[in-house]
């Protein structure tokens, strides 16, 4: 219950609504398989269910057909909510064809203490567009600006802000450092909240969140979501979850890395997976992509929470300073990655160098 989602939608949320919580702790696979989930909802006659998509990218590597979610009654079950993390399409298209139920996706941060994108039950439901949570709450004004504060056209990649002042709720300044918190949040784009996320705005003013903008790659001049590159990746009938980091390039500053993990069961010579999903790459986003370099991995590094450890693998693959994050879920995988960083050339200091804990 130490972030945002697992404190309000854990304690006082459902506490607030008389409603009573089934709190799971442990992996969605292999406890002991990949129906856990229904097992407890069929068990306890869950109404909704609220996870973050990563949960559910486990559930469908190891269960692609969804064999598991029909030995389970689950006719009781209203939405599946997800947040903490970018909801990548195809896993969110598995999730409503298996379950036949709204699957609810949300943007927020710790900083905004409640979701500042979403598709609102209580409000109406919303058309759908995969990728996006849809449309801001009410008490948000959100623009797309560029690095220089202007504003971008509809579906332009920019930075995300929200007009201030910022609703009920949201943070008014960090902890014991009000300086810090202005310089960080509100100096860079005056009248402002940075929420340091990138992306785009379509003309029916649905929000689509790519990246972080730490994640955002200039490729010889051209800026590149990872988001959208992951996006593409994950299309592949063989991946189960994927990511995609920025590396160094003497020529065109940098270029895209993707990772992926297959699914189970997938016995196909892994050259040719990553081949094939460099293609699609190439193919649907452009040669502009540059995307040559696709790795295939058993895990990726993650926080305890779901969130994949871009910026760590980022900092491995090019040689400089970092440490081991204190919320990882297993630290062993950066070794995986580490290994197979320096067989495609990378991470030519090793493992042990430039780690400190």
């Amino acid at each position: 219950i130490g972030w945002v989602v697992g404190h309000s939608y854990i304690v006082y949320g459902p506490l607030l609504t008389g409603n009573t919580s089934v709190i799971f702790e442990g992996k969605p696979v292999g406890t002991p398989d990949a129906g856990t989930f229904w097992r407890v909802v069929a068990d306890h006659d869950v109404k909704v269910l609220f996870t973050a998509p990563t949960a559910f990218r486990a559930i469908r590597r190891d269960d692609p057909d969804g064999e598991l979610v029909e030995k389970y009654d689950l006719t009781g079950m209203r939405a599946l909510f997800l947040a903490g993390e970018r909801a990548d399409s195809e896993t969110l298209k598995w999730a409503e064809q298996k379950l036949k139920i709204p699957v609810i996706d949300h943007w927020w941060q710790t900083e905004t203490g409640w979701p500042v994108a979403a598709n609102t039950v209580g409000l109406g439901l919303m058309p759908v567009k995969h990728g996006s949570p849809t449309r801001p709450m009410p008490g948000y004004a959100l623009d797309v600006l560029d690095d220089a504060g202007h504003p971008v056209p509809r579906g332009t990649l920019g930075n995300i802000v929200i007009k201030l002042p910022l609703p009920p709720g949201c943070l008014v300044s960090f902890w014991k450092a009000d300086q810090r918190f202005r310089e960080a949040c509100l100096d860079e784009f005056p009248g402002y909240y940075k929420t340091a996320d990138a992306g785009v705005m379509d003309d029916d003013g649905y929000i689509f969140v790519m990246a972080r903008t730490d994640d955002i790659i200039n490729c010889a001049g051209h800026r590149l979501s990872t988001g959208g590159m992951e996006e593409v990746c994950s299309k592949h009938p063989d991946v189960a979850e994927c990511a995609v980091i920025g590396v160094h390039d003497a020529t065109k500053g940098q270029i895209p890395c993707g990772f992926v993990v297959l699914k189970n069961h997938v016995s196909r010579e892994t050259a040719d997976i990553a081949k094939e999903v460099a293609e699609l790459v190439r193919n649907e986003i452009g040669p502009v992509a540059a995307f040559k370099t696709v790795m295939v991995v058993h895990k990726l590094p993650k926080t305890r929470s779901g969130k994949i450890l871009r910026g760590t693998m980022q900092k491995i693959a090019d040689d400089m300073p970092w440490k081991m994050p204190a919320t990882i879920e297993d630290a062993t995988v950066l070794d995986e990655i580490t290994a197979i960083l320096k067989a495609n050339g990378y991470a030519r200091e090793g493992s042990g160098v430039k780690r400190s804990a």
